[in-house]
């Protein structure tokens, strides 16, 4: 039976869908100039190259800045789809079907019983906010493979670990999906289906895991949540410098060290609550699954060590997949993310050079856009928390124990 939601026209959304996506493509095409540094020279330029290197069967081992895992591979690669096309716009293309899919599936997902087109609203609407970041870089392609595991993970646990798995493998962030899976099947599957394409491109090319030593090696991003630090220490005397490191900009001098350090304990302590979180969980609803995956990513995205601008293409693609739930407590996390993606391309890129020189308005950018997602990041956990382990009133009590076994069997 079709929602009252799902009876309605998705003209206006794909309206403006379609017009978004024209401008972003406007501006990753070079039709237009976006304010900043061009954002595409690394699909003209790093993408390319590392093409170069892969299409010959290894993987570049001696560029620091290839830090990714191996079915990265994949995505570098998918341009020879389009032979017709120069590799760049072979690659937009691809990043735009990308993002024509997670719609698809958002509307797909909302003509079910208790489901919305909220989530797809969110995805038309907070996409495009990043400017032509969302195209000019493979994590649309990433998300795309992330927002199907998790629409797949209720009634398809084999599937959600299967995808969950191949993300994993194509940038790590998704592994975290699993954070409210509670079927064994889902867990299983994304372990022999990891195991499996890890060893198939341990075997296929050589050096598949080395971005393991290249990540080691990072230090503090300039955009991170740590780096306010020495943004703010920059006025009062610190003498450190902003230079291009490991593929990104970094801050390098005295203290950097501690700071990267303090980051790392953050994140184990992120993984921690989450880990206490699944062992007092009593209550799984539908959308837990979603809300929990939500909560992960923004618990390891504003611990981290770099906040890159296309993170927050992770962040609202989640987001989007707990709001096609009518019962997600979600939204205000969701809306914050919007908001902090629309300060992230105010940062990156019209706003950069006033964040790699520190100035005041480089810094209040920074600090609004990291303040709301660390916003985010405490109201999704408590609202979490709140859901599935605090003991629920007598007149809000939520899904009994066997509730639970429904969901999780």
């Amino acid at each position: 039976m079709e929602t009252k939601d799902a009876r309605r026209s998705p003209a206006y959304l794909l309206a403006t869908w379609c017009v978004t996506r024209a401008a972003v493509l406007l501006f990753v095409l070079g039709v237009y100039v976006f304010p900043g540094p061009d954002v595409t020279t690394d699909v003209s330029v790093i993408y390319r190259n590392w093409y170069e290197v892969l299409r010959h069967g290894t993987f570049p081992l001696d560029d620091v800045t290839w830090q990714y895992p191996p079915a990265a591979a994949l995505a570098i690669l998918s341009p020879a789809l389009l032979p017709f096309l120069s590799y760049p716009h072979a690659f937009f293309a691809l990043a735009c079907l990308a993002d024509l899919v997670v719609l698809v599936l958002l509307l797909w997902s909302a003509r079910h019983p208790g489901r919305s087109r909220r989530g797809a609203w969110v995805w038309v609407v907070g996409a495009p906010l990043l400017g032509p970041t969302v195209y000019a870089r493979y994590d649309v392609m990433v998300t795309a493979v992330a927002v199907a595991a998790l629409l797949a993970g209720v009634r398809h646990p084999r599937v959600m670990g299967a995808l969950t798995a191949f993300g994993a493998l194509l940038k790590v962030w998704p592994a975290l999906l699993l954070a409210g899976a509670v079927r064994r099947r889902a867990w299983a599957s994304a372990a022999v289906t990891g195991a499996g394409l890890a060893a198939a491109f341990a075997l296929w090319m050589p050096g598949a895991f080395a971005f393991l030593t290249f990540q080691r090696e990072r230090g503090t991003e300039v955009e991170s949540l740590g780096a306010l630090v020495f943004h703010v220490g920059r006025h009062f005397g610190w003498s450190g410098q902003v230079l291009l490191n490991y593929g990104s900009i970094e801050f390098l001098g005295p203290y950097v060290d501690v700071v990267s350090a303090a980051a790392l304990a953050l994140t184990a302590g992120a993984f921690g609550w989450l880990l206490l979180w699944r062992l007092r969980a009593r209550r799984f609803a539908p959308h837990t699954l979603a809300d929990a995956a939500l909560t992960a990513v923004l618990l390891f995205t504003v611990t981290s060590r770099v906040i890159s601008p296309q993170y927050l293409v992770w962040l609202i693609g989640v987001a989007a997949v707990c709001l096609t739930h009518r019962a997600s407590r979600m939204t205000a996390p969701a809306l914050l993310v919007l908001a902090a993606s629309f300060l992230t391309v105010l940062e990156f890129p019209a706003g950069f050079v006033h964040v790699v020189s520190s100035d005041w308005y480089g810094v209040v950018l920074l600090l609004l856009r990291n303040g709301l997602l660390a916003a985010a990041t405490l109201l999704a956990a408590r609202r979490l928390w709140r859901t599935t382990v605090s003991r629920p009133s007598a007149t809000t009590a939520g899904p009994t124990p066997a509730h639970r076994t429904s969901v999780s069997s």
